[in-house]
């Protein structure tokens, strides 16, 4: 089974995530954070595995340490489950619509950590601050070993943004982690 479990523990955050890559979609999110777990939550419906998510942060100065610190061990927890990543599809393309919105994303994992993202999250949607979105993801795509594309291609309704994002990543990484074949797909044998 392809499942890791990561503890974090800071001065600003305890951070403990378990990922079952090959799951249902289950999910069992406390971040301490509503919209946060909200995306989350939507992440582990979308893309097919189960995900729990607990964190206790430091949310009285704000959200920032939690969401940052839950995108790193979510990326790690990605990245130990997928071992050499033998088999996996490695590359995925979704643009997922929600209402008004749409989401463009992409990813490779390739070992090779970046963020490209375009999206305006300025703003809050409730008491969240929607530049914490991109944060989240940098986080994320830095600590799970891939390049991830983000590009939001017609906005409207800033929580309808939002959750085009995270559908889209979503079933982005459920295609990428597909398994396709016994080969490590990379021409150079090795995925780091």
């Amino acid at each position: 089974m392809r499942s890791a479990k990561i503890e974090r523990n800071t001065a600003e955050t305890q951070v403990r995530v378990l990922v079952n890559v090959d799951g249902t979609g289950k999910a069992e999110i406390d971040s301490g954070v509503g919209f946060f777990n909200h995306m989350l939550q939507l992440f582990a419906v979308h893309s097919g595995m189960d995900v729990a998510v607990h964190c206790k942060g430091d949310t009285e100065v704000d959200f920032h340490h939690s969401v940052e610190d839950v995108g790193i061990a979510l990326g790690e927890a990605l990245k130990i489950a997928l071992g050499d990543k033998r088999g996996i599809a490695r590359f995925a393309d979704r643009v997922i619509p929600m209402d008004e919105c749409a989401a463009l994303v992409a990813v490779d994992f390739s070992g090779r950590a970046y963020l490209n993202f375009q999206a305006d999250f300025s703003g809050k949607v409730g008491d969240f601050d929607l530049e914490l979105i991109e944060e989240f993801l940098r986080a994320f795509s830095s600590h799970a070993g891939i390049n991830l594309f983000v590009r939001l291609l017609s906005g409207g309704n800033k929580h309808h943004e939002a959750e085009a994002i995270f559908k889209a990543l979503a079933k982005c990484v459920q295609d990428a982690v597909r398994v396709t074949s016994d080969r490590i797909p990379s021409s150079k044998g090795v995925l780091e």
